[in-house]
């Protein structure tokens, strides 16, 4: 799956969803089967995440007949933002005027609510003031003050989005991205956190589209620590496909200092997704590197660490309110905004590792998402972080079409070099038996420099190598579940011989097959 935003590819004169159309007819071709357009409907912030009409297309972008070219060429994912709408919106403009529908579509609390126990992304305030005909109201506001929480315990609020849902299926959506679904319900006294009726709702939106044989798949977006991540497989009745939102900061960890140790720990206790469901595996998307899927893998004082590494690498890390219920008090680090060429250094020379780490990715038991900047190793842009205010923007930025493909029409450039490499691997990738997302995973114990796992299909196995150092090692045969005569590395070609162990060039990664 690719990751873009509608308007990260730019050309004068013309709609994004168009030149986003061109440019992966041109360069991307079949190196992808999925593509996740992040919000295009009309919004007011956050770029695209508040939402204030759901059944448009933002005319700056395209209009419906653009997407749905779209739909017809890949297997497209849309946002389903569920958990707030835009206080621009014609449902809160009901509410602020007392007019049904949206009059009773919003939380509203006593001002003196204790909200302590809340768990929270931010650390802006959770209730804002609101005037409105009927004088000031506190509105629930996860997110931002522009980003209204809607009330589910409403069951008007489920069906308006239950037809929006299946408005969206109309329009070719193949896959549906549950955005901030773990913020759902709300009941004080609780983190309000992937609460039972959270749950029960992904079940009844699963269950609908079974019911209606609608051929769409669900991925619910919960950046939050491990456990609490995958039950949103439920018993394979809620979602299809869950991020391994762990995986991300665990990989930058492993290459930021030559350690794999948590990364072989963590994937060694993985377990297996249920039937028909699947994990999918990114390193970076349109948002930063989340911190709390680190919570109970990485001793806080690695994670802050990695952050320190992040800030002298031109990062930035946003903080959120840590709740009365949670471990220490105060602010905790949330997330790592940087774009992710530059969370490896973003240098010509750092290019390899940096390769490696997604060649690592790609070889997991799961799907592969790529975000586009993370596609053309696009550097941080801190001209937009300047413009916008925002630190999110730093791996936000565009391209102009004509500048980007002179750069892909140069061999030697990163972004050539980056994407040649993303399109070689990914079609490798497919024509291995052992890298369907059924086969099974076997992590290996190996050293910290290391990281070794075993993929094994019906009839092919391929052993995944690979180097975090940027110096080279020796591992010894033992351990490896190699016999000691010739395997083929499949990503060079070449014949490896195993009899006294294998030695490692700095950052390589090996997919050997071990068939037999």
């Amino acid at each position: 799956m690719l990751i873009v935003y509608a308007d990260t590819i730019v050309s004068s004169g013309r709609p994004p969803l168009e030149t986003l159309g061109e440019f992966m007819h041109r360069h991307i071709g079949g190196a992808f089967g999925r593509l996740h357009v992040l919000p295009f409907f009309p919004s007011s912030s956050d770029d695209g995440f508040a939402v204030i009409d759901y059944r448009r297309v933002d005319h700056r972008l395209g209009n419906w007949e653009n997407v749905r070219t779209l739909t017809e060429r890949y297997d497209t994912m849309f946002d389903l933002v569920i958990n707030h709408c835009s206080r621009e919106s014609p449902w809160f403009a009901d509410f602020i005027g007392g007019r049904e529908p949206g009059r009773h579509y919003f939380i509203t609390l006593p001002e003196e609510s204790d909200t302590s126990a809340v768990v929270r992304p931010r650390t802006t305030p959770l209730v804002s003031a609101v005037h409105t005909y009927g004088g000031i109201r506190h509105v629930w506001n996860t997110f931002s003050d522009d980003q209204i929480d809607l009330d589910f315990a409403n069951p008007a609020v489920l069906r308006e989005y239950v037809d929006i849902l299946f408005f969206y299926v109309a329009q070719g959506a193949r896959l549906i991205r549950l955005d901030a679904i773990a913020f759902l319900w709300k009941r004080l006294g609780t983190s309000c956190m992937s609460l039972p009726e959270t749950h029960a709702v992904v079940k009844i939106l699963r269950l609908l589209l079974d019911y209606a044989r609608a051929d769409v798949c669900l991925m619910t977006e919960t950046n939050v620590p491990h456990e609490e991540n995958v039950s949103y497989f439920g018993d394979g009745d809620e979602a299809q496909m869950v991020y391994q939102f762990s995986l991300s900061p665990l990989l930058l960890y492993s290459y930021a200092f030559g350690d794999a140790s948590y990364l072989t720990a963590w994937a060694a206790s993985l377990a297996p997704p249920p039937d028909g469901c699947a994990y999918a595996n990114m390193f970076a998307s349109h948002d930063g590197i989340g911190l709390r899927p680190l919570e109970g893998l990485v001793p806080e004082r690695e994670v802050a660490r990695l952050v320190e590494r992040m800030r002298e690498r031109g990062g930035f890390v946003t903080l959120r309110q840590a709740s009365r219920r949670e471990p220490g008090d105060g602010l905790k680090p949330y997330e790592i905004n940087i774009a992710p060429f530059s969370a490896f250094g973003g240098r010509s020379e750092n290019l390899r590792a940096y390769l490696a780490a997604h060649t690592l990715l790609v070889s997991f038991q799961g799907a592969p998402a790529i975000y586009i900047h993370g596609l053309l190793a696009t550097p941080n842009d801190l001209d937009l972080v300047e413009v916008t205010g925002r630190t999110r923007s730093i791996n936000r930025g565009q391209w102009q079409l004509s500048d980007l493909e002179k750069r892909l029409a140069d061999p030697s450039s990163d972004q050539a070099k980056a994407l040649d490499h993303f399109k070689r691997i990914l079609a490798l990738r497919s024509a291995q038996e052992a890298f369907n997302t059924t086969a099974q995973q076997r992590v290996l114990p190996s050293p910290k420099g290391a990281f070794v796992m075993r993929r094994e299909g019906k009839s092919q196995t391929i052993l995944v190598i690979a180097s975090v150092l940027d110096r080279t090692q020796h591992l010894p045969r033992t351990g490896l579940e190699i016999d000691p005569g010739i395997c083929v590395d499949l990503l060079s070609g070449s014949d490896v011989a195993a009899a006294d162990g294998i030695d490692l060039s700095p950052h390589q990664v090996l997919w050997l097959d071990v068939s037999g």
